[in-house]
């Protein structure tokens, strides 16, 4: 039952009003699970009467959501181009992270070429690329045994001129470089609105409310959000952001593009036998321990830093079987007998996992829209073959800041809402080496999606995206919306997984206590449910409850109730376990019934240190 304090300003009556509320909110048959505000409207709630709604408001030129590669280098082109002409312009970056890079998280090569179109001087500025890459391996693997596959240079999977690195680290050298130039970042604190101006274009943003308790009343201390007011907003919220999903809707963005399809990338890091550790060498794998018709591969990256191995696993999310658990795939992918010799004598020290975009050209939406624009891997710039999406991030970033510098400096009148639009981002994307390079490989992650699975696509992309560099006249087409592929529970077989050994592969919770993720344990679940009815009644019933097996976290648990069901039989509830959540957004893209809704905790979540 809910803690309901009886204030003065209430009395009883309010009481007696929310208790009915409640019980009625709560249908009878299943435990009230959801009491986020996002969800339980707080104006005809009894408990928020008299509390003071009004926010603060800030003003800037630009405001950025989202403290990541696109963000910081969108925020870094905006003040270039300001110092260059001898312009006053105030930048402000929102990042949830408590720290710019705690919430970052890949593989990660980066490729350089964003890094010095921005900083041409990247070196003398210490930028943290430490690892050149000097050996490239690729192979499928099968059960027991290894195929080797060259890497023909100009295939997108030859990292030559490339660098191993540390995204977190990276990230903050950005912000470090982005504050340097006179950016305001605000870590810490993170965007849940979007505000908009009578005449419907983007007014800014506001940031979290404070102090709200788990049942959905307000605490003593409870705190307003503030509101960030400016002429643009730039949403680099990374894949699948909270506030980029309601702009879809909003303006209707994705009205003439493919449904996105996304993967979830699960990553360790490791201090390996010194003896093993081969610095800038990098190595993917596809094949086992998946199925043929199930999209994903592996990666293993050595860090010129200690004997460090970054080794990850992604599994598309478009897979049909429920019982498919991609961290428990990840962990029987180290028992290969060509893999798990790396890791013997070793020991993990860190852990963490994110979804990732794979939708490619195909999905690209309309990014500019009245008030604001989209950029990054928010909008979809992510090259799937090459696995890498850093470098044509910071590229979007950096040409939605030099169309924005060159709007802000029109004339009021030459726009016709208050909010600008950027009709020339676009034009300038089109124009971009980004763009060619997406379009480029728009095919890849299609032509799996045939019966001979990545027997087909291999050939596919041996003849197209190496040899005709990805200038055929056609373009295939991803499949339906991922959600939409899971079978129900009755037509698939259960999949048996190893037993973690606590050596090599290791059980869900001691894995998720290296990401240091911690949340306020009184606040509403930030993992939110349109009805509460739903996982029990659908997703258990059909599927048999996929979220405890998708979650890379374990925030989601089918466990029975305790008052039992009707006639003494046993009946099961949905437990959140909002504490152990990571921010990797698995579980708002998967959902069968698309009835969770990721939004943003008060604070917390993952602390990844150079992940």
């Amino acid at each position: 039952m809910a803690n309901f304090l009886v204030s003065k300003t209430r009395g009883p009556r309010g009481l007696v009003r929310t208790l009915k509320r409640y019980i009625a909110q709560s249908g009878g048959r299943y435990p009230r699970i959801t009491t986020h505000p996002s969800i339980v409207s707080r104006e005809t709630d009894p408990r928020w009467e008299g509390v003071d709604m009004s926010r603060e408001a800030d003003e800037c030129d630009v405001v950025i959501v989202g403290g990541g590669p696109a963000g910081l280098s969108a925020a870094i082109r905006l003040r270039q181009l300001a110092e260059e002409s001898g312009q006053e312009l105030r930048v402000c970056v929102v990042e949830k992270a408590p720290e710019i890079g705690a919430h970052t998280l890949s593989g990660a090569v980066l490729e350089p070429r964003s890094v010095k179109e921005l900083f041409p001087d990247w070196k003398e500025r210490e930028a943290p690329l430490k690892t050149p890459v000097v050996n490239d391996k690729f192979g499928i693997l099968t059960k027991k045994y290894r195929i080797p596959v060259p890497i023909p240079p100009g295939f997108p999977m030859n990292n030559h001129g490339n660098y191993v690195v540390r995204l977190g680290n990276f990230v903050r050298w950005l912000g470090e470089q982005a504050e340097t130039l006179g950016v305001e970042i605000y870590p810490g604190i993170a965007a849940s609105e979007v505000l908009y101006h009578e005449d419907g274009s983007v007014k800014g943003i506001a940031t979290v409310d404070q102090g709200i308790a788990k049942d959905g009343s307000p605490k003593p201390g409870f705190a307003r959000g503030m509101e960030l007011h400016a002429r643009l907003t730039f949403f680099a919220e990374g894949c699948h952001g909270s506030l980029t999903k309601t702009l879809f809707d909003k303006f209707h963005l994705r009205s003439n593009c493919l449904p996105q399809s996304y993967g979830i990338g699960l990553k360790e890091l490791w201090e390996v036998d010194p003896s093993k550790h081969k610095p800038g060498q990098v190595e993917h794998t596809t094949g086992w321990p998946l199925d043929l018709t199930t999209y994903g591969g592996s990666f293993l990256y050595h860090l010129d830093e200690g004997p460090l191995v970054a080794c990850g696993f992604v599994v598309a999310l478009d897979y049909v079987n429920p019982y498919l658990n991609p961290f428990k795939e990840f962990q029987r992918w180290k028992l290969h007998p060509s893999i798990r010799p790396l890791f013997e004598n070793g020991k993990r020290i860190a852990y963490g996992a994110r979804a990732l975009n794979e939708g490619g050209y195909q999905s690209l939406p309309q990014l500019a829209f009245p008030g604001g624009v989209l950029m990054g891997c928010g909008a979809g710039f992510m090259n799937v073959p090459k696995v890498k999406g850093t470098h044509t991030a910071m590229k979007t970033g950096m040409l939605a800041a030099e169309s924005a510098f060159e709007a802000l400096n029109k004339k009021q009148s030459e726009t016709s809402t208050k909010g600008l639009y950027l009709d020339t981002y676009e034009d300038r994307l089109r124009h971009s080496w980004v763009w060619k390079e997406i379009k480029s490989v728009r095919n890849f992650r299609p032509s799996f999606n045939t019966r001979l699975g990545y027997l087909g696509a291999m050939p596919y992309a041996g003849l197209f995206l190496w040899l005709l560099r990805g200038k055929e006249p056609w373009t295939l087409r991803l499949h339906g919306p991922d959600h939409a592929q899971l079978k129900p529970v009755a037509q698939c077989k259960p999949i048996d997984y190893p037993k973690p050994d606590g050596k090599i592969t290791f059980d869900l919770l001691s894995s998720v206590a290296l990401t240091g993720t911690n949340h306020e344990a009184d606040q509403p679940p930030h993992l939110t449910l349109k009805d509460d009815s739903v996982p029990v009644d659908r997703n258990l019933a059909i599927y048999g409850g996929p979220e405890q097996n998708f979650c890379p976290a374990g925030v989601y648990e089918y466990v029975p109730r305790e008052e039992g069901g009707e006639g003494g039989r046993e009946e099961m509830r949905l437990q959140i376990n909002a504490q152990n959540c990571i921010h990797c957004k698995t579980c708002d893209i998967k959902d069968p019934s698309q009835n969770i809704n990721w939004v943003p905790p008060e604070g917390g979540g993952p602390a990844y240190t150079g992940m």
